[in-house]
């Protein structure tokens, strides 16, 4: 009896630690899921006050911002104008009485998207040829549709929006119209070479908001490009995007991958509900779940590959960056449960902190936080 005392005397001690262990990260990490999820005000401002404060801190003036020196560089600064302008976008779509508050940063960061400087490394990628100076030509330029977006979006907020902007957008996405109703798989290159479905399907996002700001009618286009991802860009066996695919044949050059699915994802809501969804569902299929963390396998099963620019670290085959763009068709879609493990590991990692009036993920950066803001708000662009 003594020994039996004493074994569960030790064992007492063991398991009230293991199970601090367990619940306490999961409990801290996720405090704040609910409130992201349903849209609690106040938090999503705290960070939406900060990019709009890294916004007006102006180029010339950010010592920690993105630079486009090289084309991936150049890719984040482009993308992380385009994040801020769709995340405040996305609130003002949710919180109306925001709008008058929040369409100047809008404005302001979509513009900047769409600068000669901000776009110049796609110029460089195509050995000179400026994608709005060539608007006649076939190549495609798939990279300015992440500008286009948020010109899109903010040209459907902003009733000032300045005109010869508007009419530079409304030539680049008449450009990619043609171009996409030309092509047999649905695709356009990106770089030369180069095919993305995942960009592609932010061409197709940048062509609904379009019509959307300027009540323009692009049923036909964006029904073809539905209709081939679904023939040629999606793996039949995982449900996942094909990071890469050949332009002519539709044959897929790089692995399923959940990165490209998870953004495109998201993109896929602007245009069509049913193909979101089905992403979504594809996505859903390759979380990993611990102790109520969770993260979302970059390969699908049968692939393997390592991390890169895209899928960001991959850590026991799990990507940062699909977790993260998960969290967006995640939300738009009502899928709590996983919203809050997948929300767990990026404030794990991401570390929320609030300084006075302006909040934001300390280890993410400008384009983190800019991603994140974008994900963290979505639902409200969603296609009925």
């Amino acid at each position: 009896m003594n020994i039996l005392k004493k074994s569960w005397t030790r064992l007492v001690p063991i398991v009230i630690a293991l199970g601090v262990c367990f619940l306490v990260p999961r409990l801290w990490c996720g405090r704040h899921a609910n409130s992201w999820f349903d849209g609690e005000l106040r938090r999503t401002r705290l960070l939406a006050n900060d990019l709009i404060a890294f916004e007006q801190l102006g180029d010339a003036n950010r010592k920690n911002g993105p630079q486009s020196s090289n084309r991936f560089s150049g890719e984040w600064v482009m993308v992380t104008h385009q994040m801020v302008a769709l995340g405040l976008a996305q609130i003002c779509l949710s919180h109306p009485e925001l709008k008058s508050q929040y369409v100047f940063s809008i404005t302001q960061a979509a513009i900047k998207s769409f600068l000669p400087e901000t776009r110049s490394f796609g110029t460089r990628g195509w050995q000179g040829e400026d994608a709005l100076l060539s608007v006649d030509g076939p190549n495609g330029h798939a990279y300015l549709a992440y500008s286009a977006m948020a010109v899109g979006m903010a040209r459907s907020l902003d009733p000032s929006f300045p005109p010869d902007i508007a009419n530079k957008h409304d030539t680049l996405i008449a450009a990619f119209e043609r171009r996409l109703l030309s092509s047999p798989t649905g695709l356009i290159e990106t770089y030369p070479g180069e095919t993305y479905p995942t960009d592609v399907a932010a061409v197709a996002a940048a062509i609904a908001l379009h019509g959307r700001a300027t009540a323009s009618d692009h049923k036909e286009v964006l029904e073809h490009w539905v209709n081939k991802v679904r023939e040629f860009q999606i793996d039949p066996d995982s449900g996942l995007l094909f990071q890469s695919v050949d332009l002519k044949t539709g044959r897929a050059i790089d692995s399923p991958r959940s990165s490209g699915t998870g953004l495109a994802a998201y993109y896929a809501g602007f245009v069509d509900r049913p193909l979101a969804l089905d992403l979504t569902q594809a996505i859903l299929k390759h979380e990993i779940t611990f102790l109520g963390f969770g993260g979302i396998r970059e390969y699908a099963s049968g692939y393997e590959g390592q991390g890169d620019v895209d899928s960001g670290p991959v850590i026991l085959g799990v990507s940062v960056s699909a977790t993260g763009f998960a969290l967006a068709p995640l939300r738009a879609h009502g899928h709590r449960g996983a919203f809050t493990r997948l929300f767990r590991t990026a404030e794990m990692f991401g570390i929320w902190h609030v300084d006075e009036e302006r909040g934001r993920f300390a280890t993410g950066g400008p384009i983190g936080n800019a991603l994140l803001l974008a994900m963290l708000t979505s639902g409200p662009e969603v296609a009925p």
